[in-house]
Parts: C-alpha cells; structure tokens; sequence
C-alpha cells in the first residue's frame, strides 16, 4: 500500500501542473468549448490513472525482465549469436510499436509496409553496434559524432517537406513500451564486466537506436524522392451529453487494447525463451513479474486512451486561439511553461530518471535529472513556437544544436553524455505527440502556415535540447568534483603541516 502512495504522489506531481495550465488558459485568455474541456479533464482522469498503473507495473516487470534477459545473452560465448538475437529483438518490438505505425501515414509517398520494415531494420542494425560498444567498451561519443554526421549529409540531399518527419521518426523507438525494457536490457548487458567503466556504459542504447528511424527514413526519401505532402487536421469532436462524452472513449479502448497486446507480445515471447534456456527465476518472481505485465499493459491502455482522446482536441484548440491573437508572439512564452511540465508526465521519464540515480547510487539524483529534462524541453517548445511564427527550416536550428551537443561529449564524463543522449530519445515520447503536436499544428493552422514544414519537428526538437542541457548539468557536476578534491587536498596539506617532523615519522 506504501508503494502504491509513493507511485501516486509521484504521478500527481508530474500531471497536476500540466492540468492547471491548461485550466487557467481556458479560463483567461484562451476560451475553449465546454464538451473539448469536459474530453480533456476524463482523459486526465485515465492518464492518471494509467500512469500510477504503468509505474508500478514496470518496477515489478519490465525492469527485471530486461535486466535478466541482457545478462543471460552477454553469458554465451557465441557473439554472432548475441548480435543475431540483438538485432531479431530490435527489428520485432520496433515493428510493434504503435507509433510507427502512426509515421507511415504521415508519409504517402512511401509504402507503408516499405517503411516499417526500413525503420525496423534500422533500430536492429543500431541495437547491434550499441552492444558491440557496451562489449568492446567504444566511445559513446565517436560513435555520435559519425553517425550523426552521415545523419546531416543525407538531410540536404532530401525535399525540405521530408526534413521534420524524418527527425521526428527518431521518437518509434522511444515508445513508453520499448524504452524500459531496452534501457534495463542496457543495464544487463554490463552488469558482468567489473571494471570502474561499467556504469557509464549501461546507458546510450536508446541514443543509438533513435539513430536508426532517421538514417532509415532519409535514405528512403532519397529513393523516393517524395513531393509535397499534405496533413489534414482530424476534426475537433462536439459532443453534446455525458453519454456522447463516455463513447467517444468507450470507441477508442478497444484500439489500444490492441495495440499494447501486440507490443507487449514481443518483450514477453522472448523473455519466455530467455528463461526456458535459463529457468534461473524461481516461481514467486515469475509470478510477480506476470503481476508487473499486467500492471503495465492496463496503464498504457488507460494512459493512451487518456491522451489521445482527451489531451489532443485540447491542445490543437488551445493552439489555434492563442496562435490566433495580434499578440501572437505570447504563444512562445506558454509553449515553453507547458513544455516545462508536460515532459515530467511522460512514463518512460520515470524510468530513465529512477535507473540514473540508482546506477549512480543517488550522485545524480532524480530531482536534477527531471530539472534539465524540463529546461530542455521548454526551450525546446519556445523555439518550435517561433519556427511556427516564422517559418525558418529546422536545419538551421537542428544543425547548431547537435554540433553543440556533439561538442559537449568530448568534455563531460562519459555517462552524462550517453544519459543525455538516451533522455532526448525518452523525452519525446506519447505526451509530446498528443499535445505538444497538436498545439503547434493548431498554431500553424491558424496562422495559414505549413503543417508539414512548420509545425512538425517539434518532436524532434524536444529530442535534442536535452542533450545539452542534461550534459551543461555534467560540466557542472565535473567542476564541482574537481573543486571538491582540490579542497580535500588542502585540508590534507594543512593537516600534514600542524606536524612537527618527528611527529610525521611517528604517524
């Protein structure tokens, strides 16, 4: 029961923020319809919800299970066979995961199938070259630099239309889903070496396999070369009674339910092999663990539901009304307080933020990491609020900020960079979709601007500002450590001189 309040206070403090934003904004300058107002407060209620279900869900099963499963595969002796399997595991939950599925329909000029299996493919190959660098212990860093290099060639030989879709596709593998068990599977993987480099190599799987969408779909769009591409806006419901209210939900569940089965199925099927070949688990864990899957699938469900129904129509209305004032400018300001809360109810940061300060034994603590997870991605919405207002390409925002980011890794400890790069891929997640997105193509829409070029992005650029301020905090944290030693030293010194020679000799 303990466990339970603690996951609660937790998801209240993440959601109530955002929730009274929105409330204060309908209520003062940004008038919304009373059926858009009673969506978005019933889907609060089952995002709520749904989140204290998936948080302690995945304490008792995503987290163990992917720990288990990276432990017993770095044990064979076999490497081919470990990449093989590594990349099988990649290709199938990133094929699941509900979010790809949403990006081929954005793209018409490539075949959907086509680009599933490219993106599926590239998370595979990712997966593999992030656990040769766990075993081979290769520098995070290098590896971001020529990655990310190929990653801006290839975007100025693609349409500019192409440009913010393809960043954004980075965010498939970052699904509230995938991401703990891949994060966990990380951990596994080094939990056998015993060298002092072991913990700042657990983290950067989820940095490499974000890579993986983008190379995929750029090359796609140098194959295809496809034209200017349409979005048309879903209509914003009107609904009537209480009754209408509970169906629009009541449509959707069915969807999700769905939809979270067949990304579940994959984690648990090769978990079930895993510990067939092992059976190193005795029968209360299992159970706990199969109590934990229950948990999670549950709260993805209601949690999905909850934003995608309810979070949506709110975020595009509020988007059009104040995109919509002479004063338009005011939008950048409450872009980025919104921004500044809305990443701490997003799931998969509970999960990345509770396995730093664990992997660190609490030198990185959860509060700091949720304060530069919330800096970056305000900054992050302010500045896709003014490439709303403007209509400035990404690049010229995207390639800056990389070239910054990739510059900060070659001077902050290791693990800072591999959690900074590992937290823009967790940031951009289910939340920034459904109403981060949503806001900025309402914007859009009322300012007559370009959906595609204008208005998606966002996601991409909520994935790259935390790079930077998440590896500014490891600089601070570096100097603070060296000033601390400097400081022991001299205490050391003074001691050694309050000693007369004989008294040396004798200590």
């Amino acid at each position: 029961m303990l466990f339970f309040k603690k996951k609660l206070n937790e998801t209240l403090k993440a959601v109530l923020p955002i929730l009274m934003i929105v409330l204060l904004l309908c209520f003062t300058i940004a008038p919304i319809p009373p059926s858009i107002l009673m969506t978005f407060l019933v889907g609060a209620a089952l995002l709520i919800v749904g989140m204290l279900l998936f948080n302690v869900g995945v304490e008792m099963s995503m987290t163990p299970m992917g720990e288990r499963v990276g432990t017993i595969m770095t044990k064979s002796k076999k490497l081919y066979v470990v990449l093989f399997i590594s990349f099988i595991m990649g290709f199938i939950i990133t094929i699941s995961e509900p979010d790809l599925q949403v990006l081929a329909q954005q793209v018409p000029s490539i075949p959907n199938m086509v680009l599933i299996l490219a993106v599926a493919t590239g998370v595979g190959v990712f997966l593999v070259i992030a656990l040769l660098r766990m075993l081979f212990e290769i520098t995070l860093s290098h590896l971001l630099v020529i990655f990310y290099g190929i990653v801006f060639i290839l975007a100025f030989m693609v349409p500019r239309d192409f440009l913010a879709i393809a960043f954004d596709s980075g965010g498939v593998t970052t699904g509230p889903m995938t991401v703990p068990f891949i994060m966990a599977f990380g951990i596994g993987i080094v939990a056998i070496r015993s060298d002092k480099h072991a913990a700042d190599d657990s983290f950067g799987l989820v940095s490499l396999c974000s890579i993986g969408p983008i190379l995929a779909v750029l090359i796609l769009g140098m194959i295809y070369h496809p034209g200017q591409t349409e979005h048309v806006s879903e209509s914003i419901p009107i609904i009537d009674n209480t009754v209408d209210l509970w169906g629009l939900f009541e449509k959707e569940f069915p969807t999700y339910i769905k939809d979270m089965a067949v990304s579940l199925f994959p984690i648990v099927f090769f978990f079930a092999i895993f510990q067939l070949i092992s059976r190193d688990i005795n029968k209360k864990t299992l159970i706990k663990i199969g109590i934990g899957l229950v948990y999670t699938y549950l709260g993805l469900v209601l949690f999905l539901t909850g934003v995608n129904v309810g979070f949506m129509p709110a975020g595009n209305y509020l988007g059009q009304i104040i995109a919509g004032f002479s004063y338009a400018w005011v939008i950048i300001p409450i872009g980025m307080i919104i921004g500044y809360f809305i990443v701490l109810a997003e799931p998969a940061v509970f999960v990345l933020t509770r396995q730093v300060e664990e992997m660190t034994s609490g030198a990185i603590s959860a509060k700091a990491m949720r304060l530069s997870l919330s800096i970056g991605v305000s900054l992050s919405v302010g500045l896709s609020m003014i490439r709303v207002l403007t209509g400035i390409s990404i690049l010229w925002l995207l390639i800056p900020g990389y070239a910054v980011a990739l510059i900060l890794t070659f001077f902050v400890p290791k693990i800072f960079t591999a959690i900074a790069f590992d937290s823009g891929g967790v940031a951009s997640g289910p939340m920034t979709a459904t109403f981060l997105l949503p806001f900025a193509m309402g914007a859009c829409a009322s300012r007559g601007g370009n959906i595609i070029t204008d208005a998606f992005g966002i996601v991409a650029m909520v994935a790259m500002t935390p790079l930077i301020t998440i590896q500014i905090m490891g600089m601070v944290f570096k100097l603070k450590e060296s000033r601390l030693h400097k400081k022991t030293l001299e205490t050391q010194d003074l001691s050694v001189e309050a000693y007369g020679d004989m008294e040396i000799i004798e200590l």
